[in-house]
């Protein structure tokens, strides 16, 4: 039997070989990268989602304090000398956006990154023309991993740090305006009314919540949620 013509073969058919497992493995890598940044990404929104929803906390607990008044030194008793329903009176005339920074650290570069009224632009149905006039209830703006850092105290061990300090590209902000008279159903001292005895007088806030990662360009997750305290 002739075989001149086979000469060969074995190296083309090789080659070949080669090429097919070669693109492959590229798509394999390009499939296992996709995957990979899919699930950071879904990892940095998931995150940012959590701290949105302590800014919509905060933010409730900041009208409660309000208008039950605020803890006294003890951290039992509460100061009813300074106890009443809030009005839309900060900033009257001038709001338009801009927060007040709790616990900043103006050393750390992530906070650099923070336009000042980010989260106030994450709502753009917002009467902006009403909120300048009337001002609002108030506006707080917070360094998330400086908040978790606090909350640890002296026995903070090096892990625990670590996670903090590295949550401290996560910001969230917050403000809020009262809305006017409206009932609720419910007893009992919660600020959110649920059930039974309906019909009661009560005032309504509406608070508006950011969560804000720095870590990625302009990840915003804007919550909101309405409030109702007893008259």
């Amino acid at each position: 039997m002739n075989r001149k013509n086979e000469k060969g073969f074995a190296l083309v058919l090789s080659l070949v070989l080669l090429l097919v497992m070669s693109l492959m493995g590229g798509s394999l890598i390009l499939i296992s990268s996709g995957d990979h940044q899919s699930n950071n990404t879904s990892d940095d929104f998931q995150q940012t989602f959590y701290v949105a929803e302590t800014a919509l906390f905060q933010g409730e607990k900041y009208v409660l304090n309000l208008a039950e008044g605020p803890w006294k030194a003890n951290g039992v008793d509460r100061d009813k000398s300074k106890a009443k329903l809030p009005l839309n009176e900060w900033q009257s005339g001038k709001w338009e956006g801009e927060m007040v920074k709790k616990n900043y650290d103006n050393s750390d570069a992530n906070f650099k990154k923070l336009s000042n009224n980010i989260c106030y632009n994450s709502f753009p149905d917002l009467d902006r023309a009403k909120l300048k006039k009337d001002g609002i209830v108030g506006a707080e703006s917070w360094n998330f991993g400086e908040l978790i850092l606090d909350s640890f105290g002296s026995n903070t061990d090096d892990q625990e740090k670590k996670e903090a300090e590295a949550l401290k590209a996560f910001f969230f902000e917050y403000f809020v305006i009262r809305l006017g008279d409206a009932t609720y159903r419910g007893s009992g001292s919660s600020i959110k009314k649920q059930q039974q005895e309906s019909g009661k007088n009560g005032m309504a806030y509406r608070v508006y919540g950011c969560g804000i990662n720095s870590n990625v360009k302009r990840m915003v997750v804007a919550l909101e949620s309405t409030i109702i305290l007893p008259k």
